[in-house]
């Protein structure tokens, strides 16, 4: 507990205190509202009383709270200062005197009967003595006297000893409370929760069971339920079936829909934020969560339409809308407008894909040279992120200056020889050379550098196999990526090759469509078709070569393989 009062705080209540006492009448004339001085103790700032504070006071700063706490209460019991008594009951249960700080709270109730903060004290201290009949004969009595909203005075008591540790004690507590009360929807909630809190499942799904009996139409009751429920079908059939009957239940109709997100459900995730944003036109949440939503599922139009208003509407984290409606453009041959957006995120997780994508743009307009500079740049600013190097070298690549990429790298390894991701990009590097032995040199060593990184294993693995090289060895490699990363989809592509490279066609096809499946790149549709081809299904070859093609005109190797079998 930190006090609010220091000393000199204190000092100088205790002097205004007695100076009230000391204030002469005013003469006799219209009443006047009463002032909150009037009604404090008129006491006179004796030696005693100021010897007293002082100790008090000065044993809590120095951590002495049960020295601190017995001054305290002889000094509330003297002067019956409402400020003063609630100090004494501060520090005594900061000292964990819990029958010295419930004295104090009981006479601060003495002087200031509706103080809430009293009440509450009083409550927790005999919470944590265990005097559950008690406690709840003192909130019996406050709820008796909130009739008719008996319920809702039974709701802000919950909320209020939500954090209370002892779980189980609290459930007890409430149980008491509310057994007067079983028609009461809200007493049947408030039991299914603090149930649930003391981790009786199949007693608050009871409870909340017949909380919704009582008043089916309840969103609290049905939010309650849903959370209860396992995650999945069993989570959502629950909140459809409650919103099909409850159409207007806004909080529910979000969960569900944060419900179906997880699910991967994306089309009917959409349709939900799409109905409470009708409801909801300019909540920023919402507005983004359809936006995003929108790209899951492709339709770049109302991604675009959706985020640009959340941008607008200026409210939250505005830099992934940035950093999405970027791609937007670029995806639709915007390259000016890609940038404009990629160069406002300037801050967060999107921060640095925004600029190598912005790089990226760049360089597709032939504009290399200004591409490189802003990474640079970025470099000099940041020299030891490693995300800046592998950038720059991924730019050399893609420009096709692969000799001037290594020559970066190499230089980049003379200053941290063991640095994981610039030994992966020299390997890269060294391997677009047709440099083999030193992209094995440069592999081997991040293997043993990161056993547990699927990464060496893959690239060395999948290095070999394309080139025929090694094929049982090249397996044992690939195996191990896969024993690390088993769902991988650019490991699930080194292993279909090898197998093609195997002779084993019919087994690479499969393999080799199941990691398409999980990530349609245009180096894995060149393998399907590659292999389609073989096997004699030139049709469906050039189909899956010409889908990839629209969506990556710009991919090497797809464009190598087509060239080489679509003449």
């Amino acid at each position: 507990m930190k006090f609010r009062s220091p000393v000199l705080a204190l000092s100088l209540a205790l002097v205004s205190m007695c100076a009230w006492a000391q204030t002469p009448a005013p003469a006799a004339s219209a009443p006047v509202p009463e002032k909150q001085e009037d009604r404090l103790p008129k006491q006179e700032l004796t030696g005693q009383i100021l010897y007293q504070f002082l100790l008090a006071e000065i044993a809590a700063q120095r951590g002495q709270f049960g020295l601190s706490a017995g001054a305290y209460l002889d000094l509330a019991k003297s002067t019956r200062d409402p400020r003063v008594v609630r100090r004494a009951a501060e520090i005594a249960f900061h000292a964990r005197q819990y029958d010295a700080a419930l004295e104090a709270v009981r006479l601060w109730l003495s002087l200031e009967p509706t103080s809430q903060q009293a009440k509450q004290m009083e409550a927790t201290l005999l919470l944590a003595n265990g005097r559950i009949d008690e406690l709840a004969g003192n909130l019996a009595r406050d709820l008796a006297a909130e009739a008719p909203n008996i319920g809702d005075a039974l709701i802000r008591m919950m909320r209020a000893f939500a954090r209370y540790p002892d779980k189980p004690a609290v459930q007890r507590l409430f149980d008491q409370l509310t057994e007067p009360y079983p028609a009461l929807p809200e007493a049947r909630l408030i039991r299914a929760q603090v149930a649930a809190a003391a981790g009786n499942s199949d007693r608050a799904r009871s409870e909340t069971d017949q909380a919704l009996a009582l008043r089916p139409n309840w969103e609290l009751a049905a939010l309650f339920k849903a959370e209860l429920l396992p995650k999945g079908a069993a989570q959502l059939d629950f909140l459809k079936t409650w919103l099909d009957a409850n159409p207007d239940g806004q909080q529910a109709r979000l969960a569900y829909a944060r419900g179906l997100v997880g699910e991967k459900n994306y089309e009917a995730a959409r349709v939900e934020f799409r109905r409470l944003l009708t409801a909801n036109p300019d909540i920023p949440d919402i507005l983004y969560a359809v936006g995003v939503l929108s790209l899951q599922v492709n339709d770049a139009p109302e991604a675009e339409q959706q985020l640009k208003r959340f941008v607008e509407i200026g409210r939250g984290d505005l830099n992934p809308a940035r950093f999405y409606l970027g791609q937007i453009a670029d995806q639709d041959k915007r390259p000016d407008e890609a940038l404009r957006w990629y160069d406002q995120v300037t801050a967060g997780e999107h921060a640095m894909p925004a600029m190598v994508r912005a790089t990226q743009v760049l360089l597709r307009q032939n504009r290399f040279d200004e591409a490189r500079a802003r990474l640079v740049a970025a470099r000099a600013n940041a020299p030891d992120d490693m995300r800046l190097v592998v950038a720059e070298a991924q730019l050399l690549r893609d420009a096709g200056r692969h000799e001037e990429a290594l020559a970066f790298l190499a230089k980049m390894l003379e200053v941290q020889p063991d640095q994981p991701e610039i030994l992966y990009e020299t390997a890269l590097a060294a391997e677009k050379l047709g440099k083999v032995d030193d992209m094995e040199r440069h592999l081997r060593r991040l293997i043993a550098l990161k056993p547990e990184s699927p990464q060496g294993y893959n690239a060395l693995g999948y290095s070999l196999a394309d080139r025929n090289l090694r094929l049982d060895e090249a397996a044992q490699l690939i195996d191990k990526a896969l024993s690390l990363t088993p769902d991988d989809p650019f490991i699930l592509d080194s292993k279909g090759w090898l197998l093609f490279r195997q002779g084993k066609s019919a087994a690479a096809l499969e393999t080799l469509q199941a990691a398409f499946a999980k990530r349609p790149d245009p180096e894995i549709a060149a393998h399907i078709g590659e292999v389609l081809w073989v096997l004699g299904r030139s049709d469906e070859a050039l189909a899956i070569w010409r889908e990839a093609a629209k969506a990556h005109p710009t991919n090497e190797a797809l464009g190598a393989t087509i060239k080489r079998f679509a003449r």
